[in-house]
């Protein structure tokens, strides 16, 4: 291979987000000089980066060779696969390709940024529909998920099939769309797939992750125990068949649709606008509802994860046009993203201090994973018989639990790797083959930085350990201004003392002019008083006081 990692008379496999992490999927692949993107995705921002709101790929690798780019397909419309088309597909510079409902919610995001009429969006067929990119063709091969038009790609190259799945899980009853059969993917499996690159998500799940018509039936029951009672469901905006789920419910308990949340409002809208949710009721507005009898409204919310702006965190504050009285009820049909815990948590606090009654998925089957569980796993492993495993959509222990089930249910290799990692799939014995530069960036307000970068990581020292200001008088002293120290009794006497070690350090430099030795003694000397007196070592700016 070239130093470049110019794909040659090879396949290579390229992951710069999504493995060794959930979310931020971005997956590339190489041959015969070119390269191929599945899935542009983003994450929402952590608290080890205070301030930021969306987490990225650093796509560095790419971007410096975009020339050798054919495109970007898109297997889904989950935010973890699209989120980041908005802010980096001009850089990119490339056509998208998406089936329908995917293409549509793509377009609108294209639209919210001014870029609408920069990028190529092309729409494929969402029945196995296919294209061909250079030594690429690829088809759209449905699987169910938690969103409509779910899909893996089949990927033919010179060198071999890669079955590339996306997010998906198996679902005998799915209530929208129509995945793959069995005898489909059996058959996939008889003609040759080099490498099945999987969902790790789930491994873990020592069963099936149920079907979305099981859900149906549990909302319909769990609705039904709380008759004469206001009820709301919060759940994934996303997940089309939950709304579907849902409306079914509404009619079937007597019960008005409201629906509460921008994001759902969106989703309704491009779901109709691509002929799904047909019969979905005809949602009431706000007053409207409030003006039935409780047990004459379903309210769906937004904010099941927590989000501090999102409909159900509004309602339980009491700031939201619906309201939840003592005896109402909130269905929580969605599961709980790691990290919201808290987010979670809170909101629930506040709902129960009101006397609401919540019922999660733990007390009742109202809802399912839309990722494979392990015997999914096994079904596919044994439908596909790929040459290779190559799992990726997980953390590292995802990852490796997954090429330990695929090895153990016969698959001959599997390639455990990290974001950055080059893989050659083929020719010859698979493996890890070179290592590229791979990160992360965050927005930060209005612009795209790195994750690791100087303003993030004085923001996190700040967070920990809090500032002080020494402003330098001229006349060998100074003021110190602390901010963020826990010193609230004691503060008075840590000025005073670090004002003089302010100046006991200056004195000792006998009137020199430098100021940068002025600077570094004066932020020394205030620094380890802040030490002394609280355990702290924060950051310390030194200023000259004009005149």
């Amino acid at each position: 291979m070239k130093k470049d990692f110019t794909p040659e008379e090879e396949l290579l496999f390229l992951a710069l987000g999504g493995s060794g992490e959930i979310g931020m999927n971005v997956n590339l692949y190489g041959c015969r000089g070119q390269w191929l993107m599945v899935d542009l995705g983003m994450s929402f921002g952590a608290n080890e980066y205070p301030g930021t709101e969306l987490l990225f790929a650093d796509l560095y690798f790419i971007e410096a060779r975009t020339d050798k780019l054919l495109g970007v397909v898109l297997t889904h419309a989950h935010e973890d696969h699209i989120g980041a088309v908005p802010y980096f597909a001009a850089e990119l510079g490339v056509p998208l390709y998406a089936t329908p409902f995917t293409a549509d919610l793509v377009k609108r995001k294209l639209e919210e940024a001014g870029l609408a009429g920069e990028i190529e969006l092309n729409v494929i067929d969402r029945e196995h529909g296919s294209l061909r990119l250079g030594p690429f063709e690829i088809t759209y091969i449905p699987l169910a998920h938690s969103i409509a038009e779910g899909n893996a790609l089949l990927i033919e190259t010179p060198l071999g099939r890669v079955f590339h799945t996306g997010d998906w899980k198996l679902d005998d009853e799915p209530l929208v769309g129509q995945p793959a059969t069995e005898a489909e993917l059996t058959e996939l499996g008889d003609e040759g797939v080099l490498a099945l690159v999987c969902d790790s998500t789930n491994v873990f799940n020592p069963a099936p992750s149920g079907s979305e018509g099981a859900v149906y039936r549990g909302l319909l029951e769990e609705v039904g125990r709380h008759a004469g009672k206001r009820v709301l469901v919060t759940t994934f905006a996303s997940n089309v068949a939950r709304l579907q789920t849902l409306g079914r419910v509404a009619r079937e308990t007597g019960r008005e649709l409201c629906v509460a949340g921008r994001s759902l409002d969106r989703i309704i809208d491009v779901a109709q606008d691509n002929g799904y949710l047909a019969d979905f009721p005809e949602p009431i507005d706000f007053d409207t509802a409030m003006g039935l009898p409780r047990g004459k409204v379903l309210i769906i919310a937004t904010g099941g994860q927590g989000e501090p702006r999102a409909a159900l965190a509004r309602i339980a504050e009491s700031q939201h046009p619906l309201s939840l009285t003592e005896g109402d009820v909130v269905l929580f049909s969605s599961r709980q993203i790691p990290g919201n815990e808290l987010a979670i948590g809170r909101i629930q606090n506040l709902l129960a201090q009101r006397g609401i009654v919540m019922v999660s998925d733990r007390q009742s089957e109202i809802h399912v994973s839309g990722h494979p569980g392990r015997p999914e796993l096994e079904a596919m492993y044994d439908w596909l018989r790929p040459d290779i495993l190559v799992p990726v959509h997980g953390e590292m222990r995802h990852m490796e639990e997954q090429a330990r089930v695929g090895l153990a249910s016969g698959i001959p290799d599997a390639v455990v790797q990290k974001n950055g990692q080059i893989v050659r799939l083929a020719p010859g014995e698979p493996g890890i083959v070179g290592e590229v530069r791979a990160g992360r960036l965050v927005l930060d307000g209005d612009i795209i930085v790195p994750a690791d970068g100087d303003a993030i990581v004085t923001r996190r020292r700040l967070a920990r350990d809090g500032l002080l200001v020494v402003v330098l008088n001229g006349r060998g002293g100074g003021q110190v201004h602390g901010l963020g120290l826990p010193l609230d009794e004691d503060y008075a006497g840590f000025v005073a003392e670090a004002e003089r070690d302010v100046a006991e350090a200056l004195r000792k430099l006998k009137g020199s002019r430098d100021r940068d030795a002025v600077t570094e003694a004066a932020r020394l000397a205030a620094r380890r008083a802040a030490q002394r007196w609280s355990g702290k070592k924060p950051q310390v700016k030194v200023l000259f006081a004009e005149g």
